[in-house]
């Protein structure tokens, strides 16, 4: 059973960076699809990005595309975002999840394990 811990994350102002970390355990982290999720207070999990298991793949949901880099080092069993130019609507909890299979990303039901999720504050 994987066990994914995310970290990196803060309050930072409105145009700044932060960089989350997902360190995997106890499982083969290397052969599987692992994407990041956000929840912002009162809204649904919703779709950040997402990056295959060789890292050769990457997706990312509209609002962030050209802010946010989703990247791997399997050697670390840790993924990363990236997060650029940061604006208050970005503001959320932060969640690291492993793909179960298939191919279907943006849905929270495809993937099986989540670690505790990190926050992220972005003042204006």
């Amino acid at each position: 059973q994987v066990q994914l811990v995310e970290s990196g994350g803060g309050l930072v102002q409105a145009g700044g960076s932060l960089r989350l970390s997902c360190a995997a355990s106890g499982g083969t982290f290397s052969m599987y699809t692992v994407g990041w999720f956000r929840q912002a207070p009162g809204k649904e999990r919703e779709f950040v990005a997402r990056i295959s298991s060789s890292g050769s793949i990457t997706l990312y949901t509209d609002s962030v595309k050209g802010r946010f880099t989703i990247s791997r080092d399997n050697a670390k069993n840790t993924v990363y975002l990236q997060m650029n130019s940061l604006k208050p609507e970005d503001t959320a909890i932060y969640y690291c999840a492993r793909h179960g299979g298939g191919t279907t990303y943006r849905s929270t039901i495809m993937y099986d394990s989540w670690g505790q999720g990190t926050q992220v504050t972005v003042s204006s």
